[in-house]
């Protein structure tokens, strides 16, 4: 294998200005202006070195499925300074057409309740530090860590499901409409 292939293998991130992070065995810390947060690479097959503002990455074997995974795992560093300086936003709509839907926050858990008109609350839970914010018939989740953002929308998403109906015709739901970078308030 030649040098320039070798090379291909191993990327390096740059921590931006404000992020300080550390490493144990291979679980990363990272913290920064909105908060602190970790990644366990342990079930990522790359090895991580930290050096002064950079992080090298380096892939444990030569073969296209481990280029693609060191490039995911370059990806999620990236991701994780980037949000820890601006944030994320992801912006949710509330749809219904007969019985009036509310979104609640109780603690870790989000209670939809009178969802086509059932008595008993539907209930997900909220990952990580997302803050989840009901406004009229907006959701507005917000927080640093993009993958704990995601989840909790999904998670909405999924409870909201329609079951055992024509979905084009029950289109009753609560819908991502909008995601973005920085925090929105």
């Amino acid at each position: 294998m030649s040098t320039n292939q070798v090379e291909k293998f191993q990327d390096e991130v740059v921590i931006p200005e404000g992020i300080k992070v550390s490493q144990k065995k291979n679980m990363l810390t990272f913290e920064g202006p909105l908060g602190k947060t970790f990644k366990s690479f342990r079930t990522i097959p790359v090895n991580i070195e930290l050096s002064e503002n950079k992080i090298l990455l380096k892939s444990i074997e030569y073969k296209k499925r481990d280029y693609a995974i060191l490039h995911t795992a370059r990806s999620i560093i990236r991701n994780i300074c980037e949000g820890l300086i601006e944030g994320y936003t992801i912006k949710m709509k509330v749809v219904f057409a007969h019985f009036p839907v509310t979104v609640k926050v109780n603690g870790k858990e989000i209670l939809i309740e009178n969802f086509q008109g059932e008595r008993a609350p539907r209930k997900t839970r909220i990952i990580g530090n997302t803050t989840v914010t009901p406004k009229g018939e907006d959701v507005i989740l917000t927080g640093a860590v993009w993958t704990d953002i995601t989840q909790t929308a999904a998670n909405i998403e999924l409870k909201t499901k329609v079951k055992n109906k024509d979905h084009r015709v029950f289109l009753d739901g609560i819908y991502i409409f909008e995601k973005k970078k920085g925090i929105e308030k």
